[in-house]
């Protein structure tokens, strides 16, 4: 493997080449973005079916919890169209499908239903239609058993998919007792649908020798690879998964992929004919796993200028009846819950709870979201018992330099920018003059009331399970000089590929359209990690660089000894090959020559992310390579006759290094906002007493709609952005940590609310701050108010 860092031009990797069209730091266009606009983009289910496809549908149990007493299939096994049924006696290998191998999660279950919705048998029929209706036709009795369906009920049982974890920092008890003043109060934070375009789909092709072919819309094709080749009971070379596109993924399709992948290779093995799963949308949102819920108890001590002292907090997380990612996800929300605040004495709790509901599983932020609106709440809070703007609060307890540069899991912050995006945005939203201007506002209006926030974003970036941080990529450079680029990442909307092709372009010093992006597939590029932890192009960006500069570096060999100059003399300049003063010749004459010669034109890369070490048992090392920031200032204003709000100003600066496409960057920005947004204003989920999910379809799911976009929706890249460690070309990561910018619209939700009792009573507002919500906050603090006239503030929740 030949040193990610170097580079035989430039060592830093910050200089972008001009004249080069399509390398890197040029906003070019998604590989993929015209065929989507015209419709001709292939997802799984364009791909023609060939003769005989079958199709699967699944059935679902009717109790949350409970035992299989009798399953009768005989009717759905003679309805029209049906060629086989599966149960969980019909598995051939390993009846599990846990990322974590925790065998916890059954493809299907074996006599024990554990959550309302879960698929208990698989039909597959000639057509979709004759699949969906004879898994209606299934006779199945249960003997219930107590279902566990909150958090709280499974704390009192003390129910876990996980061990509970801890994380401190000093001295927590001795500083609240020590604080001179002290707040302690409960919030509970919602869950969220990952409402993809594209639901979860695998399209199973028979192979010979009892092999299979799977396009399976997933992010993480080795790990459907390896699962699947279980299930099987067959080697992981036996399965190639392969994935073009995804219409979305935002984690839900990190782990969640398997089962249906699964059942729809068992099928085509069985059967020996093409086999499809393509979920329904409302069954997609039943049977698949959401951002988890969580429930927050905190109590917090504090001086006269708002500067914390003293931090005790427990997060309890509803994990589903299966462990999934629980334990990686809350461990982040744990590591998230300082944000971008020096919290000194801090003692951390995390309980992953077990309940009878479907097992819930990464989303955009992966636990970070929930540590990181826990925080912001208590800086609220904070700042209106001693009187001071929130955002003074905040600056006071920002992480700063020496003692106050360690975090609650004993990582030195090396990369602090806030300071200086603080003030960019300051200048840019002119936060001060409209905090005067909301006030204003508020005094003479009765009914629509203002509410104003500016809140930063501080995300670490690398997978916090280590070795998940490595990355390969294979190119081969044709003899006419076209380029084949392969990489272990998937692309799910995010513009990932055409971010790692231009890394390539930079390298080769070629057109962008020189370059041919193909397909992930797990038989080019194998062993791969997720597509997750906003890593993919920082990964798979240096991987294909590597193995790009492995040619590069053959081809500069070999033209330094054919024509008689030193290596240092061959440079590589756009569309050309300048070789010391014995020629310029184009890349593909190059490419011609080299073969000719007998050079290797393919190679493969590889990368290992670098400095990252945690010890997990004492909850301290370096788990993230470094840190992205952002800022955001959130207008709202809402009524408090019924509680609807709206959003009419965002101004947002994020600091993305120095950007690999900044139309790429911009459109994840935007798009991660708007999507923080609906999880904390408009997307609840709602499941009754019998476990039953009734917001299962976007007539009853909110996502935020084009008329929900900030009227005033103002966003730039930082132009001081640089990475200081070496990444790919000095970028970050852009992925995940747009969306907590959003935490921005909340919090300026209660700000507005606040001002119904002139800020003298807390808000205890949840998420997702409906209107119902609202409304019902707005209500309870004006009682508050009216009921602690000249007395002292109460707490939130009280």
């Amino acid at each position: 493997m030949s040193d990610p860092s170097a580079n035989s031009q430039t060592d830093d990797l910050l200089a972008p080449t001009a004249g080069l069209s399509g390398g890197v730091r040029t906003a070019s266009k998604h590989d993929s973005g015209p065929k989507h606009v015209a419709g001709e983009a292939v997802y799984i289910d364009d791909i023609i079916e060939p003769f005989g496809t079958l199709h699967l549908a699944p059935g679902a149990a009717t109790i949350a919890h409970g035992k299989i007493t009798k399953m009768d299939l005989s009717k759905v096994r003679s309805a029209p169209g049906v060629v086989c049924v599966l149960t969980a006696d019909d598995i051939p290998g390993v009846n599990d499908v846990s990322p974590a191998h925790t065998h916890d999660e059954p493809v299907l279950p074996d006599g024990l239903v554990q959550f309302y919705g879960q698929p208990v048998f698989c039909v597959a029929a000639e057509t979709r239609a004759q699949a969906r209706a004879a898994a209606k036709l299934a006779d199945i009795e249960y003997e219930e058993l107590p279902a566990v369906l909150s958090v709280d009920e499974a704390l009192e049982k003390q129910l876990f998919v996980a061990p509970p974890h801890v994380m401190k920092q000093g001295d927590a008890a001795s500083a609240l007792a020590k604080a001179k003043h002290r707040r302690s109060a409960r919030m509970e934070i919602g869950g969220q649908d990952h409402f993809y375009l594209e639901g979860q789909i695998t399209f199973a092709v028979p192979q010979e020798d009892g092999d299979v072919l799977l396009h399976c819309s997933t992010q993480h094709p080795s790990e459907v690879q390896h699962n699947i080749a279980n299930v099987l009971g067959r080697p992981a070379n036996a399965v190639t998964v392969e994935v073009r596109r995804m219409g979305g993924g935002f984690g839900g399709k990190e782990t969640q992929a398997s089962q249906w992948a699964a059942l729809a290779a068992i099928v085509a093995v069985k059967t020996g004919r093409p086999a499809k799963f393509r979920l329904d949308r409302d069954d997609d949102m039943v049977m698949t796993g959401k951002r988890h819920d969580f429930i927050v108890d905190y109590d917090v001590g504090f001086d006269d200028d708002g500067r914390i002292c003293g931090l005790d907090i427990q997060y309890a997380a509803n994990c589903g009846f299966s462990a999934d990612l629980s334990a990686a996800i809350a461990d982040r929300a744990m590591f998230h819950t300082d944000n971008a605040y020096y919290l000194g004495d801090v003692e951390i709790r995390s309980y992953r709870c077990k309940t009878n509901l479907v097992s819930n599983t990464a989303f955009r932020g992966f636990g970070g979201p929930q540590g990181m609106v826990a925080i912001e709440r208590i800086i609220d809070e904070i700042a209106m018992t001693v009187g001071r703007d929130p955002l003074d609060v905040r600056i006071a307890n920002y992480y700063g330099t020496d003692d106050r540069n360690t975090t609650p899991y004993h990582m030195v912050v090396e990369d602090n920018v806030l300071g200086d995006l603080t003030d960019d945005i300051l200048a840019a939203s002119d936060y001060r003059k409209r905090r005067a201007d909301v006030e204003a506002f508020n005094a003479q209006s009765p009914v629509l009331k203002k509410g104003l926030s500016l809140t930063p974003v501080k995300f670490g970036i690398s997978f916090t399970t280590s070795f998940l941080n490595q990355a390969g990529a294979l190119i081969h450079v044709y003899q006419d000089g076209s380029v084949h680029l392969n990489h272990g990442g998937t692309e799910m909307g995010q513009g990932l590929f055409i971010k790692v092709a231009q890394v390539v372009a930079e390298e080769f010093q070629i057109d962008l359209d020189q370059i041919k992006i193909t397909a992930t597939n797990t038989g080019k590029v194998p062993n791969t990690s997720a597509t997750a932890a906003s890593s993919g192009a920082d990964m798979n960006g240096m991987a294909a660089r590597d193995a790009a500069m492995t040619i590069k570096n053959r081809l500069i060999t070999f033209a330094a000894e054919k024509y008689g100059v030193a290596e240092a003399a061959v440079r590589f300049v756009p569309g050309k090959v300048i070789i010391g003063d014995q020629a310029e010749l184009s890349f593909a004459d190059v490419i011609k020559q080299a073969y000719l010669a007998r050079v290797s034109l393919s190679a493969t890369g590889y990368y290992a992310t670098p400095k990252i070490h945690y010890d997990r048992e004492n909850a301290s090392g370096r788990p993230f390579y470094y840190f992205a920031y952002g800022m955001a200032c959130s207008e709202v204003l809402i009524d408090t006759l019924t509680g609807e709000n709206k959003v009419t100003r965002v101004d947002i600066i994020h600091d993305v290094g120095q950007s690999l496409n900044p139309a790429i960057d911009r459109g994840q920005i935007e798009g991660g906002f708007i999507q923080g947004m609906g999880w904390l204003t408009t997307e609840e989920l709602w499941w009754d007493d019998r476990g039953n999910l009734r917001t299962h379809a976007p007539s009853t799911y909110k996502i935020p709609a084009c008329s929900d976009r900030p009227e005033d929706f103002r966003m730039e890249l930082w132009s001081s952005g640089r990475n200081v460690e070496k990444t790919i070309h000095r970028s970050k990561a852009v992925g995940e940590p747009p969306l907590m910018l959003a935490i921005s619209v909340h919090r300026a939700i209660a700000d507005a609310i606040a001002s119904v009792a002139d800020h003298k009573v807390i808000p205890a507002l949840n998420t997702p701050a409906t209107p119902e919500a609202v409304l019902y906050a707005v209500a309870d603090v004006a009682k508050r108010m009216m009921q602690n006239v000249g007395q002292s503030m109460p707490a939130a929740g009280e």
